[in-house]
């Protein structure tokens, strides 16, 4: 990967959501900003998970949208139209605990089975990190205060206010084991 791969990660989301979507956009690249900071504990995926941070989201662009389930058609559009790193595509689709909601959506096999969750905790935690300590404007924010903002903008009995609500508790404990090595990190 390395910095060649941020640098076009950074131009697809970009021309993506940038003009359509400007919140998103800003999101985005508030995540891939915490995602810099983070992969000192990644080693040599710390470029994989800038990468994902900025394309987190790419499949909310309108054009992309075939599902409406924004991670399995930004995985899908990253796959097929770039044919990216299955690495990478994976992350995507499976970020800040996708299977759970799409579960809800009745897409969790079709998930599971196009984009298997990543064996590599950390850096699947690290992008749930970076997602949900940042706002929909790109600033940073407490996990807690990420989750309830989304239940206040979706609604408590939509389908994301009901998922966020069951996947919060795993995302609290996500953020603590990130924050964890992070602090165990030399000065």
């Amino acid at each position: 990967m390395g910095e060649e791969m941020v640098g076009w990660a950074r131009r697809v989301a970009a021309a993506e959501l940038g003009n359509v979507l400007p919140r998103r956009w800003a999101h985005s690249c508030g995540v891939a900003a915490r995602a810099a900071e983070v992969g000192l504990i990644l080693g040599k995926d710390a470029d994989l998970l800038i990468s994902a941070a900025i394309l987190h989201d790419v499949g909310y662009a309108p054009r992309l949208a075939t599902t409406g389930f924004h991670p399995l058609d930004g995985a899908r559009f990253l796959r097929d139209e770039h044919g990216v790193d299955e690495r990478l595509a994976r992350l995507v689709a499976n970020h800040s605990f996708a299977l759970l909601e799409a579960e809800a959506r009745g897409l969790r096999e079709e998930l599971a089975s196009e984009f298997p969750l990543l064996d590599d905790p950390l850096l699947v935690d690290a992008l749930v990190y970076c997602d949900m300590t940042t706002t929909p404007d790109g600033d940073r924010t407490t996990a807690h205060d990420r989750v309830a903002e989304i239940v206040d903008r979706y609604g408590t009995d939509s389908m994301v206010g009901r998922f966020i609500r069951r996947a919060a508790p795993e995302i609290f404990s996500t953020v603590e084991r990130i924050e964890a090595a992070l602090a165990a990190q030399p000065r």
